[in-house]
């Protein structure tokens, strides 16, 4: 299958959305935790910024191995994590747009052979690397709404 309109358009221009969410946010507010131990807004953002590297790591992976499998992310077990809570939210978002714009390219350069590689994922099986753009871009678009929610100070629950 090859890379279809929607998917081109969302891997181009999804991330945009966070600057709309956030524009005219304080930077307390953007630090805020709903709760002991939950993520704020700013968190939220780190947690995008850093699993963009791996995307981009696994899809070589998948281009470059044979049906690679990968673990399931979890920022607890990231070690490079804490060090991208602790940048500002502004460098978070360049990160997002300058590591969007090698997501973008890789993927919509690539031939329809290539689209159709694979890669096991360690909870969802065998993707293809269009089924990861697409699981990248909702989770994605996840973390978008919790942002979303909580700049704007609604009920969490």
């Amino acid at each position: 299958m090859p890379l279809y309109p929607s998917l081109f358009n969302r891997l181009e221009n999804q991330h945009q959305l966070l600057e709309q969410i956030i524009k005219n946010v304080s930077d307390q507010r953007m630090q805020l935790q709903p709760a002991p131990g939950k993520w704020s807004a700013h968190d939220n953002i780190a947690h995008l910024a850093r699993y963009q590297e791996y995307f981009i790591s696994r899809i070589h992976a998948i281009l470059e191995q044979d049906t690679p499998a990968f673990e399931r992310y979890n920022a607890v077990n990231d070690t490079e994590f804490e060090s991208w809570r602790q940048k500002l939210t502004t460098e978070l978002l360049r990160s997002i747009t300058s590591n969007r714009q090698v997501i973008f390219e890789l993927i919509s350069t690539l031939p329809e052979d290539k689209l159709n590689r694979i890669g096991i994922h360690k909870k969802f099986g065998k993707l293809t690397i269009l089924t990861w753009a697409e699981f990248f871009l909702l989770h994605e678009s996840h973390h978008h709404f919790t942002v979303f929610k909580l700049v704007q100070d609604v009920d969490l629950s």
